[in-house]
């Protein structure tokens, strides 16, 4: 028999010690053909097997810290909430150990834990009850539950009348007031709207620089990015990388984008559609500055993917003079140069310079088919120098630039990555003069009206 075992502990321990410990743990399930191979395998005398295996975890071990916050990130399948309900209890393992330090306030499902014929009021005391706290506990918690969930009479009200949004405001409400040690989230968040997201994304904020440990489930890579510690990326039930948020979503993303690559070599080629005959900058004469042969350099913190039927041989920024250069100043026009080498023959192609933030985020994309420019066929062979006229209404500071080639397998809605380079460049961002900055993260001019109301214009 594989050994199975969950600990509860809720002893405090230092900020050192791990408060979740899970030790190679696995979950398998068996699965039928029909459901009377089931009694068939059961009353079989020489316990024929009817069934297949199917391992939903296998072997994941890591520990999670006190005060730290992890996300764990894969696509649909690959084990995420089965892990969560074994952390929290509510499945056992096939084979290895969870050990929790300290009390967890989890939200898995939607409406878990709520029966549907009670009231919202009296599903919070049942929460509060099966979670361990009296009657006088939950009564002094009762005002900040429903404060948060903001679901107004429907409080009074059985559940089962609640919409995926009310269910979702009230169980994370419970679970963020119940004086745990440990949060576990589930996607349950999803389902509510915009500005119950950013609301329970600011909490968890506050809980996190309260110190309390938080492991959640998302699909929302930039908030695995921006508020996680640590990431754990699992596939097919398997642990691919446990480390630095960002490494951990920048695998992520790499993985998804190859496959997606894969997926879309097999679709066939678009018809080759009507192109610009000549594309210029209204006559400029602009002079090539970048290499033409292989110059990228690989820098610290640059990652680089693609199905390799294109090659980004060389980049650059370039001033109005042409002049290659990384300090650049808001609101001033630049060029971007880039020098692509064909591998295959393609009816048109698509390039794009994009930048973000120093923690990831994409902030602006120049892409020539979003300004609607189409570029001619291509050879293998070919070599091709694409130059992009820009302009930065960025805020002061500093930027990271990607580039890439793409091929439009459905245009504007599918691409598939020929070569991509993400921190292909660093710039540094500066205003004109310190005397004309602008406080958003993007400049955009506007026009200005003040009406001056008299006091005679309010008493009518």
């Amino acid at each position: 028999m594989p050994h199975q075992s969950i600990h509860n502990v809720e002893n405090a321990v230092p900020n050192a010690e791990p408060v979740i410990q899970v030790s190679n743990l696995s979950k398998t399930y068996h699965l039928y053909n029909k459901p009377q191979d089931r009694l068939k395998e059961a009353l079989h005398p020489f316990r024929k097997s009817y069934h297949h295996d199917f391992h939903a975890l296998e072997n994941i071990s890591f520990e999670v810290n006190r005060g730290e916050t992890v996300g764990i990130i894969g696509k649909n399948g690959a084990g995420k909430s089965t892990l969560l309900k074994i952390i929290t209890g509510v499945l056992t393992p096939t084979s290895g150990s969870v050990t929790v330090k300290g009390k967890i306030a989890s939200l898995l499902e939607l409406g878990a834990g709520f029966n549907p014929e009670l009231t919202g009021l009296e599903n919070i005391y049942l929460n509060g009850t099966i979670m361990g706290f009296t009657k006088e506990e939950m009564d002094s918690k009762i005002d900040a539950i429903t404060e948060f969930a903001n679901i107004g009479e429907f409080i009074h009200q059985p559940v089962k009348m609640y919409s995926s949004g009310m269910f979702a405001r009230l169980a994370f409400s419970v679970a963020i007031n119940v004086d745990a040690d440990i949060l576990i989230v589930d996607e349950a968040l999803s389902v509510g709207d915009m500005l119950f997201q950013a609301k329970c994304i600011t909490k968890m904020t506050q809980l996190m620089e309260a110190g309390m440990t938080i492991l959640f489930v998302s699909h929302d890579i930039h908030a695995v990015r921006s508020l996680c510690t640590r990431g754990i990326y699992l596939e097919h039930g398997k642990t691919v990388i446990i480390g630095n948020a960002g490494e951990v979503v920048d695998r992520y993303i790499n993985d998804d984008q190859q496959a997606v690559n894969a997926q879309l070599k097999e679709i066939d080629r678009i018809k080759q559609h009507e192109v610009t005959d000549h594309i210029d900058f209204s006559g400029e004469n602009v002079p090539i500055k970048v290499a033409l042969t292989p110059s990228v350099q690989e820098k610290e913190g640059m990652t680089r993917h693609g199905d390799k039927s294109a090659e980004i041989l060389d980049y650059a920024v370039l001033d109005m003079q042409f002049n290659r250069t990384n300090q650049l100043v808001s609101k001033e026009d630049y060029y971007i140069q880039m020098s692509i080498r064909f591998h295959e023959d393609l009816p048109t192609f698509v390039a794009t310079s994009t930048l973000f933030s120093l923690d990831g985020e994409q902030l602006l994309a120049w892409i020539n088919t979003q300004d609607e420019v189409d570029f001619p066929p291509v050879s293998k062979g070919d070599l091709v120098v694409v130059t992009i006229k820009i302009n930065l209404p960025l805020k002061q500071n500093i930027y990271k630039l990607g580039a890439s080639v793409e091929f439009p397998t459905i245009p504007l809605l599918q691409h598939r990555f020929l070569d991509m380079i993400k921190g292909i460049e660093v710039v540094d961002v500066k205003f004109e003069s310190p005397s004309k900055p602008f406080h958003s993260t993007f400049y955009s001019k506007g026009e200005y009206l003040l009406t001056k109301i008299t006091k005679e214009d309010t008493s009518t």
